[in-house]
């Protein structure tokens, strides 16, 4: 027994010491082909050498020295990643998530990890997934702003913040995207004199100003720093971002004759690459909307005469190449159209071109909504696999690491079953919790889409009576009401961006709603909000849920030929539902006639507060009640948050 345990004991001081001799070899092998990866990597690809550089990784990507060390192996696949980007996007992206695979559930390897984020984003962004690119992109620029350390060109990095800061634009995040570019900005003195990034970094930030409605203070030093670099190399920086900055600049400053010149300048620019491709959807883009803002500067001007010609000349585009335009750009053409009507008097072709940009504006908001709805279901299950292979890797790890220091005892095949037990058990738990969890989400998604349903219904309904101050020629009525509501509809669009919002911010709305209808019937009833004396900042509910019932109320339950008309609105919190009563004063016998009357919006807003009671556990729902002295009282139970 005792010689068994002797021979044991050499055998094991023997495979440590084979161990301990062999990873100082390996290592230097590893170090040598690391370097030789980094110097492949910034190896400039052109057409000459595209084949073999190709060839150069697909032969690391089957090195089994390579394949073992995982940061080699990494950059590996993000190189074959790049290369197929513009040959084969499906296995661009295979190359890539494998890549990712090695790396995201450590800490360590942040050069890596931000170079694949930003080659996913990319493809993404090619793919038109705009949620995706933002995901993968602000991944990539959080590593660039979180770590200094991180070896990156200074070109590299401005790339990878310009590109986040580009997709947070889009996506409306102005305040991550101007945070992004004056990180790059930081970068602009390390950057070639003549790089396009140059140019690239001060277009974004002048465009995140002017958009976002940030203080312009330093715009004039942008503009000035812009046009030193155009003056310099002319051939390098297309002076058309010089003008639309400019454009931007003098309409925020009220210089109609300067907005006016770089529009014109823009349009011969535009003109130019049009006659060059017309069948690009870019340069067809660009020349309609460089027309539009020719076309609206004119009308400023009061030059109905120049805006005609500019007025004809984009919608010869719009016959020619209709289909390559954005909603954007049709519905500020059909706005600035409106527009030139109601200049020159016709009023009819205005109210044309008015309702034309309204229904476009409904085309979009629904697609632009599906699109969202899928591209973040999408998302979800992207960030639920990479949870999972996180967890997933780190039970390997443990796994290996307890199989390496129990080779040798007796006990391993017990420690395997309890290994075992455990993964069981720990995979159960979490199934079972990201079942949960869809199921939460998913009655999130129904109330989102609910809602969204809400809003083209709200803004229809509050825009006919704009429509009736203008065929009855009430010009300032109609002023002041597109005042108010315009009011109205920018606090709308603002909630309706959040899932919860403060109490005293819906009541606000409901106020303006309210004076709205008022001043659309001539102040013919009379309304009363009762408000609770609670702090009602820190009470928080979904929006848009009240106003259906009082659009109803206002519609259906009072007599609008009767002065005496009128609508109460009483707020009352019991601990967490709040209550509320709209009382009306109801119609006269003559009027009060059965209807057969179903409000859309009432029912989508009674199945959005039994998607809340179903989600909160709650008591929530819709009661009528008719009124001893004539009228009708609705009671909402609407579930209510503390604010975070």
């Amino acid at each position: 027994m005792n010689f068994r345990l002797f021979l044991l004991w050499i055998l094991v001081l023997l495979i440590a010491a084979c161990k301990q001799h062999a990873p100082e070899q390996e290592g230097d092998k590893i170090m040598v082909y690391r370097k030789a990866i980094d110097e492949l990597l910034n190896k400039v690809t052109t057409p000459t050498n595209a084949d073999s550089i190709l060839n150069a990784w697909q032969k690391y990507n089957s090195n089994p020295i390579v394949l073992a060390d995982t940061e080699s192996n990494a950059n590996v696949k993000y190189a074959l990643g790049r290369m197929y980007a513009r040959k084969n996007a499906d296995t661009s992206k295979m190359y890539l998530q494998q890549g990712l695979e090695l790396v995201e559930a450590s800490k360590d390897f942040l050069l890596v990890k931000a170079r694949i984020y930003n080659g996913m984003g990319n493809l993404a962004y090619s793919e038109t997934l705009e949620h995706q690119a933002n995901y993968y992109y602000n991944k990539s620029a959080m590593i660039v702003l979180s770590d200094t350390t991180v070896k990156l060109s200074a070109l590299a990095k401005s790339i990878i913040l310009l590109s986040a800061s580009q997709s947070n634009n889009n996506l409306q995040q102005y305040s991550l995207a101007y945070k992004m570019d004056l990180a790059a900005l930081k970068l602009m003195p390390q950057l070639p004199p003549n790089s396009v990034n140059q140019q690239r970094v001060l277009v974004q930030l002048l465009v995140d100003i002017y958009r976002a409605d940030f203080p312009d203070k330093d715009v004039a030093g942008y503009l000035k720093r812009l046009e030193k670099l155009q003056s310099i190399y002319p051939e390098n920086f297309n002076p058309r971002f010089l003008y639309d900055c400019k454009l931007f600049y003098y309409d925020k400053h009220k210089n109609a004759d300067s907005v006016l010149k770089y529009a014109l300048l823009n349009t011969k620019i535009d003109e130019t690459l049009y006659q060059n491709n017309q069948l690009a959807e870019t340069t067809t883009s660009n020349l309609y909307i460089s027309y539009i803002n020719v076309f609206i500067n004119y009308n400023k001007l009061k030059d109905f005469a120049k805006a005609a010609i500019y007025k004809e000349k984009a919608d010869a585009i719009i016959k020619q190449h209709g289909k390559l335009l954005r909603y954007e750009d049709l519905i500020r053409g059909c706005q600035a159209r409106s527009e030139y009507y109601a200049a020159i008097g016709q009023k009819d072709n205005a109210l044309k071109e008015a309702n034309d940009a309204l229904n476009l504006q409904k085309e979009n908001f629904e697609s632009e909504n599906t699109q969202a709805i899928a591209e973040m279901n999408a998302l979800y299950q992207i960030q639920a696999k990479d949870k999972s292979i996180n967890s997933l890797n780190k039970d390997i790890k443990l796994n290996n690491l307890k199989l390496e220091r129990n080779r040798l005892i007796l006990l391993i095949t017990a420690l395997i079953v309890l290994l075992l037990l455990i993964f069981i058990f720990l995979f159960y738990s979490i199934f079972k919790q990201r079942k949960l969890k869809q199921e939460k989400e998913k009655v999130q998604l129904q109330q989102q889409l609910l809602r969204t349903q809400m809003e083209p219904h709200f803004i229809f309904n509050t825009l006919s009576a704009l429509q009736s101050f203008i065929r009855l020629d009430e010009k300032d009525e109609a002023i002041k009401y597109l005042n108010q509501f315009s009011r109205l509809l920018r606090s709308s669009l603002e909630l309706s961006r959040e899932k919860l919002v403060p109490l005293s911010q819906e009541i606000e709305t409901l106020e303006n709603y309210l004076s709205l209808q008022q001043m659309r019937y001539n102040n013919i009833f009379k309304f009363n909000l009762q408000i609770p004396d609670e702090d009602l900042d820190t009470i928080m509910l979904p929006p848009m849920l009240i106003q259906p019932f009082v659009e109803n109320s206002i519609l259906h339950g009072i007599n609008l030929g009767d002065k005496e008309s009128f609508i109460n609105v009483n707020f009352v919190l019991l601990d967490q539902i709040l209550k509320v009563d709209i009382i009306d004063s109801g119609k006269t016998a003559a009027e009060n006639k059965p209807q057969n009357h179903h409000s859309l919006s009432g029912i989508i807003s009674k199945e959005r507060l039994e998607l809340l009671g179903k989600e909160r556990n709650l008591n929530a729902g819709i009661a009528y009640t008719k009124n001893d002295g004539g009228g009708t009282t609705v009671t909402l139970h609407i579930p209510t948050s503390p604010i975070a």
